[in-house]
Formats: C-alpha cells, sequence, structure tokens
C-alpha cells in the first residue's frame, strides 16, 4: 500500500494491530502506532480498542491503561478491552474497579464483560455470586459461553452445588462446558461424580472430549486411586481420540501412580515419555516419595533429587524439598550442608500465604509477617469476620434462590 502510495484509514489499522497481538509483535505495533498518529487516526474508537488489546495481549497494561484513558469516546468494547487485558495479566482487583467504573460512566454490561468478570473472581466465590445477580439482574441469556464461564467460576472456586445448578439448566453444552464441569468435580474430590459425567457426556452427547477433559478425567483417577482406569483413559486419549497427550497429562498419570505407591512405575513412565520431563513433573514424583517411605521411594527420591536440581540449581522450592527429606532421614549433616548452599547463594525460601475472602475482598497473611504495627486494623477485620459469619446463614439462605 504504501509503495502504491495508497492511503489507509480508519478500518485499516484494526486489521493491523489484531495481526500484531496475534503473535506478540509488541515492536511491529508500537511501529503501526505511529503510523495511527501520523494519519490522524488515534481518535478513533476501534483503533485504540486494538491497540488496547495488542498492549494487553503483550503484557504492557501500563499502556493499554494510558491508550483507554486518552480515548475520546469510548464504547462497551473499550471497556471489556481495558478489562480483559487486567484479567489475562492477573490484575483482578484492577479488572473489577474497571467495572465499577463502567457502570459509573453509564455504560451497559454485556455477555462480554460478564465473561471477563467471572475469569476475575475465580477463587472468589462472593465476587462470583454478585457477578452472577448482575447477569440475572440485567437478564442476560445464559448462552453457552456464559453459561460455561459461570460453571468453571464455581467449580474453581468450591461452589459444586451452583455449578450443577447452572449446568443441568443449560440448553446448549459444548465441551468447554462439560469439562468445566468435569475438572470441577474432580478438584473438588467428586472424582466418582467426575468420571460417571465423562460417560454420560460420551454417550448421552455428540460432544467429543478434549485435552481438558481428559486433564479432568485423569485428576478424578488419582484422586480416588484408579490407577488402571487412568491408563486406560491415558491411552483412549490418543488411540481413540487422537488428542497427543501433553506434558501435563503425563504429569498427571505421574501423580495417579505416586498416590498408589507404584514409584518404580512412575520413574519408569517418565523415562520413556517421548520428550524431555519438566521440573513440575520430577517434583510430582518427588512429593509421593516423601509420602511412601519405603526402600523405593528413597532410591527413586535420591534420583529425582538430583534431576531437579540439575534443572532448577536456583529454585527455592527444590532445594527445601531436598533439604527436608535429608531431615525425614535424619541425614543432618546433609541437610545442613543444602542450608548452608542456599544462604551463600541467598536463595530465600518463599514465604508460606493464606488468603481469607471477606466482604468480597481477598486478604492476605504471609508466614512471618509482623502485624504489631497494624494492631487495630487487624482486630477491625476480626471483628468484621465475626459479623460476617453471623449474617452468613441469611447470606446463604439468599443465594440459594439463584434460579
Amino acid at each position: 500500500m504504501k509503495r502504491r502510495r495508497i492511503k489507509p484509514n480508519k478500518l485499516t489499522f484494526p486489521f493491523l494491530l489484531n495481526a500484531c497481538a496475534s503473535f506478540l509483535g509488541l515492536t511491529a505495533g508500537r511501529q503501526i502506532q505511529v503510523d495511527v498518529l501520523k494519519h490522524g487516526f488515534a481518535s478513533d474508537v476501534y483503533v485504540g480498542n486494538n491497540l488496547i488489546h495488542l498492549y494487553g495481549s503483550c503484557k504492557k497494561t501500563s499502556d493499554a491503561r494510558k491508550v483507554f484513558d486518552e480515548m475520546p469516546e469510548r464504547n462497551v468494547v473499550s471497556w471489556n478491552s481495558i478489562m480483559t487485558a487486567f484479567v489475562e495479566n492477573g490484575m483482578f482487583s484492577l479488572a473489577n474497579e474497571c467495572f465499577a467504573e463502567m457502570i459509573g460512566a453509564r455504560f451497559c454490561p454485556d455477555e462480554t464483560t460478564m465473561v471477563v468478570l467471572l475469569s476475575a473472581c475465580v477463587g472468589n466465590l462472593s465476587l462470583g455470586k454478585l457477578v452472577h445477580s448482575q447477569v440475572m439482574v440485567r437478564e442476560l441469556e445464559l448462552n453457552c459461553r456464559l453459561g460455561t464461564a459461570l460453571v468453571d467460576m464455581y467449580g474453581k472456586s468450591g461452589g459444586l452445588e451452583y455449578a450443577r445448578f447452572v449446568f443441568e439448566r443449560m440448553c446448549d453444552r459444548n465441551v468447554w462446558t462439560w469439562s468445566a464441569m468435569i475438572v470441577g468435580l474432580a478438584q473438588n474430590g467428586f472424582a466418582e461424580e467426575a468420571l460417571e459425567l465423562f460417560s454420560k457426556m460420551k454417550k448421552e452427547s455428540s460432544v467429543r472430549p478434549n485435552y481438558v477433559t481428559f486433564l479432568g478425567v485423569l485428576c478424578a483417577c488419582s484422586h480416588v486411586g484408579l490407577v488402571e482406569e487412568g491408563y486406560r483413559y491415558f491411552s483412549e486419549m490418543e488411540r481413540t481420540h487422537k488428542i497427543k497427550p501433553m506434558m501435563i497429562h503425563y504429569g498427571a498419570m505421574v501423580d495417579i501412580l505416586g498416590r498408589a505407591g507404584r514409584l518404580n512405575e512412575a520413574y519408569e513412565f517418565i523415562k520413556k515419555m517421548p520428550f524431555e520431563p519438566d521440573a513440575v513433573v520430577w517434583r510430582t514424583l518427588l512429593s509421593a516419595c516423601s509420602v511412601h517411605h519405603d526402600e523405593d521411594g528413597e532410591g527413586i527420591g535420591e534420583k529425582v533429587k538430583k534431576r531437579l536440581i540439575e534443572l532448577e540449581p536456583k529454585r527455592s522450592g527444590n532445594l527445601v524439598i531436598v533439604a527436608n527429606r535429608f531431615a525425614e532421614a535424619r541425614m543432618w549433616d546433609e541437610a545442613a550442608e543444602v542450608r548452608r548452599v542456599m544462604k551463600e547463594n541467598k536463595i530465600k525460601k518463599i514465604a508460606g500465604e493464606s488468603c481469607l475472602v471477606l466482604g468480597g475482598s481477598v486478604h492476605r497473611f504471609f508466614s512471618g509477617y509482623d502485624p504489631r504495627s497494624e494492631y487495630v486494623s487487624m482486630y477491625g477485620l476480626l471483628d468484621l469476620f465475626k459479623l460476617h459469619l453471623i449474617s452468613d446463614s441469611y447470606i446463604v439462605s439468599d443465594s440459594n434462590s439463584i434460579s
């Protein structure tokens, strides 16, 4: 176009920016933004929306927010784009703040807005219920996309009854809907129900499972110790459904074997993997060795420790696990040596963290945290917690009326 001296218009740049976002081409995207300014399209809402999408995809949320703040005109897509940028980069509180700003600016949220918000609510059941209530108040259609987002949020936040409620009332379900429900059941200890739902999916629907579905199935097998069934499902993935197992599926199989105490079998399984196992797979096996303190566990554990240190020599978690295993075996000198190496290399153990969801907010407490300077706020938080417990029965009874 440039060589032929054809001038671009406002429709040209959204396509270019979207292309840059697809391959995370930040440098190319910035150059295109210069052309946007040269040709006077910086104030166009569609160009601005795609710039936000580009910067969000490239993890440049401050740039995305700058573009958003400088837009003279915004539409619902603009708000959805900036919230998506925050959610995809783990800035959930900022996404929620944007939603509040959006309502304050009298924009009406749509289905996409709610789907994005539900992604930000994973792990925060109270906030997820609030978003669900907004879906109902605004009478948004519970279509496949929105319903799946609700099932996924409730499943990952421990609200299995709500997840079942939404799932059963959905008229249209796709593979992601079924997978979200299966994974939610498996992760919350309802392994048998997860496997029953998988069988129902294959018998009663035309939906074919995908890699996420099988991850939920393997997770369920792990929780109830179904080793042979795990092997069968793992084989069924590729043989029947032509789904090539990924690293995470191999890790799930190692977890199944490790929990069952079949450590040598798990070690041989890792050695036969078609690609180089990552540190997560080795850590899964080492964790199983710590539980099973037999001779096999000790022998395999030594091999795994060496491999983990080779893969991630400076990861504090690996060194702590190794030191703890030496201590469990009463090998005090070896444990002290590992901790000495950590101290000399200034490798610190990541502090333990606990979370308390209260009043829709997540409060974090770290190991070693000294609250003496904040006694007043801490006691205030505890008082609020007591009030929350007293009124919780009303909240639960009210939320059960969701329909």
